[in-house]
C-alpha cells in the first residue's frame, strides 16, 4: 500500500473525512436493513399483516447472518486500517484473505443449519398458528441466499476500509434497487406472493456479492493470495475480536426479538389486541429501529479507517477531535428520530400496510414507549463502535452486552408479568438509561488515557527538540567567531 494514498486520513478535515466516509457506510448497513423491509412494505399491501407478521418471524435469521458478516467483515476492516497506520502490508493480506474464507464458510454452514432446523428456528422465533404458512414459504427461499448475504456485506466492511466507500455503497444500492424493481412484478403481476418476495430479494444479494468479488480482485490497500485465504489461528485472534462488538450489535437484535415476539404472543392472548397484532406492530417497530441504528452505527463504522489509522500512527489528539464529532452527529440522529416517532407514529406505520382500531392504537403505544430513549441509544451504539476502531473489543463488548442482554432480555420478560403486554414496551427505554452511566464512564476513561499519551508524547518530542537546540548552539558560535 503507498504512503500517499493514506496521508488524507492524517490531514483532511475530521468533519469532511467523516462524512466522505460514513455517508456510503450508512447507504450500505440500511439497503442491508431494507432488503427484509421492503419485503414488508409490499406484502403488507399484497397480502396483509398475516404476511408482515411472518416475515417478523423470519427477519431474525437475516440478522444472525449480517451479524456472523460484520463480525468477519468490520473486524478484517478495522485491523486493515490499523495495518495501514502501521505499514504492516503483510498482516493486511493475511487479515483479508482468511476473512473471506471464514465468509464463504459460514454462509454456507449457516444455510445448511438453518434448513436443517427450519421449523424449530421458525416457532422459536414467535410463528402463530395463523401465519406459519406465509412465514414457511418465506424461509424456504430466503435460506437460499444466506451465503450470498454474509459474503456481500462481509465484502462491504473491507472495500470501505480500502478507501473505496463509494463503491460498497453503490454495490448494496444496485442490489436493493433490483429488490425493488422485482418485488411487485414477483408479488402483484406473477401473483407468487411470499416466495416471490423471497426470491427478488436473494436475486439482489446474489448481484450484492458478485461485485464484491470482482473489486477484491484489484483493490487498492491489499492483495489477495492463495497463501493469504489458507486460515492462520494467529491473524483470526487479532481481527475477530475487533468485530465483535458488531456482532454483538446485530444478535442482540435477534435476541430481543425472539424474546419480544414470543412474550408479545403470550400476553398479546390475554389483552384486547390479540396475540397477532403485538407480534405484527413491534415488529414493524424493531424494523423501524433497525434504520436507525443502521444510520448511527454507519456514522461510526464508516469512520473507522479514519480512527484505526490515526491511532495507530499515534495522532491521539486527532483521535479525540474524531469522537467529539461523532458524538455531535449521534446526538442529532437521535434527537430526529425521537421527534419523528413521537410525533408520527401511525404515519410510519401505515408505510407498512393500512389497518384500522386496535392495530393503530397498538402502533402509536409502541413507537412512543419503545424508542422513547432512542438518542441514547444511538450514542450508546457509536460509542461501542468506536472503542471497537481502537482495538478494544473488551471494552466495545461490554457496552453492547449491557444494553442488549443484561437489562433489555430480562426487562422484557420480567416487566410482562406485572404490566400485561404494554410493559414489554418498556424495556428498551428503561435499558437505555441503565447503560448510559457506563457509556459515560467508557468515555471518560478512553478520553484520559487519549489525553495522557498525547501529553507523554509532547513532553518527549519537546525534551529531544531542547536537546538538538543545545548540540546545535557550538556550532552555531564557532561560526561566528
Amino acid at each position: 500500500m503507498s504512503e500517499t494514498s493514506n496521508t488524507y486520513l492524517a490531514k483532511e478535515k475530521v468533519g469532511k473525512l467523516i462524512l466522505k466516509f460514513s455517508i456510503p457506510c450508512i447507504m450500505s448497513l440500511l439497503v442491508s436493513a431494507l432488503y427484509n423491509i421492503v419485503d414488508q412494505i409490499f406484502i403488507g399491501r399484497g397480502i396483509g399483516y398475516l404476511g408482515n407478521g411472518a416475515t417478523n418471524v423470519v427477519f431474525p435469521i437475516t440478522i444472525i447472518s449480517l451479524a456472523i458478516a460484520l463480525m468477519l467483515g468490520d473486524g478484517s476492516a478495522a485491523y486493515l486500517s490499523l495495518c495501514q497506520g502501521k505499514k504492516d502490508i503483510k498482516s493486511a493480506n493475511k487479515s483479508v484473505g482468511n476473512a473471506i474464507t471464514l465468509l464463504v464458510s459460514c454462509g454456507i454452514i449457516m444455510a445448511i443449519v438453518f434448513a436443517v432446523f427450519k421449523n424449530e428456528i421458525l416457532f422459536a422465533f414467535g410463528a402463530t398458528e395463523n401465519n406459519f404458512a406465509y412465514a414457511n414459504e418465506y424461509f424456504n427461499y430466503i435460506v437460499i441466499g444466506i451465503p450470498f448475504f454474509v459474503l456481500g456485506n462481509g465484502l462491504n466492511s473491507i472495500i470501505r476500509a480500502d478507501q473505496s466507500p463509494k463503491f460498497a455503497m453503490i454495490t448494496t444500492l444496485l442490489g436493493c434497487i433490483i429488490n425493488v424493481i422485482l418485488d411487485p412484478i414477483a408479488i402483484f403481476v406473477l401473483n407468487m406472493g411470499m416466495k416471490g418476495a423471497a426470491l427478488a430479494t436473494i436475486t439482489g444479494q446474489i448481484v450484492t456479492a458478485l461485485c464484491g468479488i470482482l473489486y477484491i480482485r484489484k483493490a487498492k490497500t491489499f492483495k489477495i493470495t492463495l497463501d493469504g485465504l489458507k486460515l492462520s489461528l494467529d491473524i483470526v485472534k487479532r481481527f475477530v475480536p475487533l468485530g465483535i462488538s458488531s456482532f454483538l450489535t446485530q444478535i442482540s437484535i435477534v435476541v430481543i426479538m425472539g424474546v419480544m415476539n414470543n412474550v408479545l404472543v403470550k400476553y398479546g392472548a390475554m389483552s384486547k389486541y390479540g396475540a397477532d397484532i403485538p407480534l405484527t406492530v413491534v415488529g414493524i417497530v424493531m424494523k423501524v429501529f433497525q434504520i436507525v441504528v443502521s444510520v448511527c452505527i454507519g456514522i461510526a463504522a464508516g469512520s473507522q479507517p479514519i480512527i484505526g489509522y490515526n491511532y495507530g500512527a499515534g495522532e491521539k489528539e486527532r483521535v479525540r477531535e474524531i469522537f467529539f464529532t461523532i458524538l455531535k452527529a449521534e446526538a442529532v440522529v437521535g434527537a430526529v428520530s425521537f421527534i419523528l416517532f413521537e410525533v408520527f407514529p401511525l404515519q410510519i406505520t401505515s408505510i407498512f400496510g393500512s389497518e384500522d382500531g386496535l392495530y393503530n392504537e397498538f402502533a402509536i403505544l409502541s413507537f412512543r414507549v419503545f424508542l422513547s430513549m432512542i438518542i441514547l441509544t444511538c450514542i450508546q451504539k457509536s460509542v461501542s463502535v468506536f472503542l471497537q476502531a481502537l482495538g478494544k473489543p473488551v471494552m466495545a463488548m461490554t457496552l453492547s452486552l449491557m444494553r442488549d442482554f443484561l437489562f433489555s432480555v430480562p426487562l422484557a420478560i420480567v416487566l410482562p408479568m406485572f404490566m400485561g403486554v404494554e410493559g414489554a414496551l418498556l424495556s428498551a427505554p428503561i435499558a437505555d438509561i441503565l447503560t448510559t452511566f457506563a457509556v459515560i464512564v467508557f468515555s471518560l476513561k478512553i478520553l484520559k488515557e487519549l489525553k495522557t499519551v498525547d501529553t507523554e508524547r509532547y513532553a518527549y518530542e519537546n525534551s529531544k527538540s531542547k536537546e538538538n537546540s543545545k548540540t546545535k548552539m557550538p556550532n552555531t558560535v564557532k561560526a561566528y567567531n
